[in-house]
């Protein structure tokens, strides 16, 4: 996981449309940027339609939301469709973000060992600064706590 208290690595990666994303883009916002496992899985459900309730409350605190998975764009479109999400879904199949922001990692599942993406959620400040790391991420919780960070 990145340091608090370090730049967070720029990239540009494809939304849900096909639009290119740049963290630069950005400036002058507080953005939440969370990695999550898979599209249209329970927990992934959960923390994606938590962000999307509450997205006009964390507009009218300036910050962006950006979620990011190793799923295609076409994936990210039926996820946003099927959930009607608000916020910007951005696709990383080659990891190249993901592994920037040190979150693929071994897991345990039922005693077998595979590589995958740890859920994790960094709050970046307007000058791309990382000022909050979160790599014990329960997914239904996430978006009212990310609320909480900004209040403070």
């Amino acid at each position: 996981m990145l340091e608090v208290g370090k730049k967070a690595p720029d990239f540009e990666l494809p939304d849900q449309n096909g639009e290119m994303h740049k963290l630069s883009d950005y400036a002058g916002k507080k953005v939440i940027l969370y990695f999550y496992p898979k599209d249209n899985t329970p927990g992934c459900t959960k923390q994606a339609c938590g962000f999307s309730e509450r997205y006009p409350q964390f507009t009218e605190k300036g910050a962006a939301i950006l979620g990011v998975s190793k799923d295609s764009v076409a994936s990210h479109k039926r996820f946003e469709e099927k959930y009607g999400l608000a916020f910007t879904l951005l696709a990383d199949p080659e990891r190249k973000v993901i592994e920037a922001y040190d979150v693929w990692k071994e897991k345990k599942n039922y005693g077998k060992v595979s590589m995958s993406v740890v859920r994790t959620t960094y709050l970046i400040d307007e000058k791309g600064i990382i000022i909050k790391a979160n790599d014990k991420v329960k997914a239904a919780d996430d978006p009212e706590n990310m609320l909480k960070e900004l209040a403070e």
